[in-house]
């Protein structure tokens, strides 16, 4: 199917614009599917989504490569497949931060994997910290001052040796990545609850799982895990947040994902990471904007994340232009050119 390479991006949102969870639209080989089972019943779909579901199926299959392995985690790998989880440097990592935010100089981040050109990209980008969806930098060489946030990214990535690579590389941890997705990291919330201890045991800043959806809603899946973490007593920091906006219109597009962090932060009281973002429609028809729309989104979504106190920090989807050679959604192409979002990304904040 033209135009697919990003990983892991549903029909998802809330707000204005809200949709139910769809199946996968776009894939990238690095990222590994959980093996655990979700429990919970799937939501109904049409005729007509099911035989899209089916043809998108058959177009993953044919792109898809085996995921690279290490004996350490079953975390999202980078581009670049590495060996052992311990051969990237650790940046400025104490195991210690469940006070206030201590990640970076700006909001601006970056939600990425290695491509050739990245450190220079990072640094030319004013980025302040970076995410790869693992525990540690997977031979990321980060630019000073550009901080790294290590994931857990799902029941498999929960082992003694992926939490010290964490602890050893990070003061802020994310946790479970769209644990509400069978395509992702596919876990109940009673599966959850009962790992989150040993997250919790590392001392770090923690963020609750970053859910596909509904993350305002009562009775989803964010809803039901806060409300056991807090008849628990577990500690949850922050809330990340994943949003991917089908308006074109960027003013209309920016006021959805503003009353959508309005209404998270409204609900659960606690400081936002917006740690997936942008434009792209999953129904018919174009599916990215053009350069020029994606980018006066990218400057008016900026300005208002900027403008929320609680708003900690923000990253684009994605960093790097896809792996299929084509920018999509991406601010740098591999060796350092930029795109139009690149651009505007470079000047927010």
């Amino acid at each position: 199917m033209a135009g697919l390479g990003y990983l892991g991006l549903h029909a998802r949102s809330s707000g204005a614009n809200a949709a139910t969870p769809g199946p996968a639209d776009l894939v990238m080989a690095q990222m590994p599917r959980s093996s655990t089972t979700a429990t919970s019943a799937p939501t109904p779909v049409s005729k007509k989504a099911l035989k899209r579901k089916k043809a998108l199926a058959a177009a993953k299959a044919r792109k898809r490569k085996k995921p690279h392995t290490t004996t350490s985690s079953s975390s999202p790998k980078p581009s670049t497949p590495t060996t052992t989880a311990t051969s990237a440097p650790a940046t400025s990592g104490s195991g210690t931060g469940t006070g206030s935010d201590t990640v970076g100089s700006v909001k601006k981040g970056a939600a990425t994997w290695n491509q050739d050109g990245l450190t220079a990209e990072l640094k030319d980008s004013g980025v302040s910290w970076f995410y790869n969806w693992a525990p540690d930098p997977q031979q990321i060489q980060a630019p000073a001052g550009v901080d790294f946030v290590p994931m857990i990214w799902g029941a498999g990535a929960v082992t003694a040796g992926n939490l010290a690579n964490a602890k050893k590389s990070g003061n802020t941890l994310l946790g479970f990545n769209e644990p509400d997705l069978a395509e992702q990291s596919n876990m109940t919330v009673d599966q959850a609850l009962s790992l989150w201890p040993q997250l919790e045991a590392t001392g770090m800043r923690l963020g609750a799982p970053a859910v596909a959806w509904g993350a305002d809603q009562d009775g989803q899946w964010l809803d039901r895990f806060m409300t056991g973490a807090k008849a628990k007593g577990y500690r949850v920091d922050f809330i990340p947040l994943h949003w991917y906006g089908g308006d074109f219109n960027s003013k209309n597009a920016t006021n959805q994902l503003k009353s959508y962090i309005e209404a998270v932060h409204a609900k659960y009281d606690k400081p936002i990471w917006l740690t997936e973002y942008s434009l792209i429609n999953f129904g018919g028809g174009q599916k990215f904007p053009t350069p020029e729309n994606q980018a006066e989104f990218v400057k008016e979504s900026t300005t208002m994340l900027e403008s929320l106190s609680y708003v900690e920090h923000y990253a684009w989807f994605a960093f790097p232009t896809s792996t299929n050679g084509q920018d999509e959604t991406g601010l740098y192409r591999p060796g350092g050119a930029i795109t139009k979002p690149g651009e505007a990304y470079r000047a927010a904040g």
